[in-house]
């Protein structure tokens, strides 16, 4: 297949590019900075039918890092514009040209804060501001889902100390400071780089339109999780929680989703007989680490 990616510079962009070309697939990146090779040119506002006409599918990952800032009102502002309007102007030209597959990032802060409640594709858009972004991004592809098989990849937190909410704990936890957030109770719903992409490969040829989480089947606590990943730098870990209230110091208003947290399988994942390398936290850390 020839396959094109908007959002091709970034964590999760750059990531996939090597495993779609071992598979067999050409890759064109869509950029906004000079082209090289096969590389198109857009600005994340416009796309023509000409630039994806002769494509096979569009992988759309573009968009503002969630993590990458203090959530002020100008970068929610940012983070919500620079996805909503990209995805229109993407699903647009997939539309007018007719391209038969689109599979579309979002994330599993659709849901909302859950508690312990177990949530699958089917449950309902929660009514935080994270949710509000994804549920915005997600209704943007609504031009090309009458002719293309559109895919929204509810993404979890991915796994990789390239890039990520890992990379920014490593040297906290690598120093001997890594602690439980909040009260630690909240749900940690993650998924390994390798399976992030294996998933995306995956989904590009699977039977499968809609909403996919795409996160291990084993979610974990933050209290969990923070043991994990002490153990795999071989460092302790404090037993005091970092309170919310320090938390949105730093964060601003992403703290409020830092400390909430969703407990969420990948039903429809599983369904397509998708079979992870990484089902278990320990292992996930383990590949994040090494590679």
């Amino acid at each position: 297949m020839k396959v094109g990616i908007t959002g091709a510079s970034g964590f999760l962009g750059t990531a996939v590019q090597p495993t779609l070309r071992a598979a067999g697939h050409e890759v064109v990146r869509f950029v906004r900075t000079t082209p090289t090779g096969t590389d198109r040119v857009w600005d994340a506002r416009t796309l023509a039918p000409d630039a994806v006409g002769d494509l096979h599918a569009v992988l759309h990952l573009s968009g503002a890092g969630v993590g990458d800032k203090r959530w002020s009102s100008s970068y929610k502002k940012q983070i919500i514009d620079s996805r909503v309007d990209s995805t229109r102007a993407v699903a647009a030209a997939v539309a007018r040209a007719g391209v038969p597959v689109l599979l579309s990032a979002s994330g599993i802060g659709y849901y909302g804060p859950h508690g312990d409640e177990v949530l699958d594709e089917t449950a309902p858009p929660g009514s935080s501001y994270l949710a509000d972004v994804c549920l915005q991004w997600e209704r943007a592809t609504a031009a090309a889902e009458s002719g293309a098989r559109v895919v929204h990849l509810r993404t979890g937190i991915v796994q990789s100390r390239t890039g990520g909410a890992l990379k920014q704990q490593l040297p906290i936890f690598r120093a001997g400071l890594g602690a439980p957030l909040g009260t630690g109770r909240q749900w940690v719903s993650w998924i390994s780089l390798r399976d992030e992409v294996a998933a995306i490969v995956h989904l590009l040829t699977a039977d499968v339109a809609g909403p996919v989480n795409l996160v291990s089947p084993h979610p974990v606590t933050n209290r969990e999780y923070t043991r994990a990943l002490g153990s795999a730098v071989h460092r302790p870990t404090l037993p005091i929680p970092v309170p919310a209230a320090v938390l949105r110091l730093g964060l601003g208003g992403f703290a409020g989703e830092v400390v909430s947290g969703q407990r969420v399988l990948p039903a429809v994942l599983e369904k397509s007989h998708f079979s992870f390398a990484d089902a278990e936290l320990g292992s996930a850390l383990t590949s994040a680490l090494e590679h």
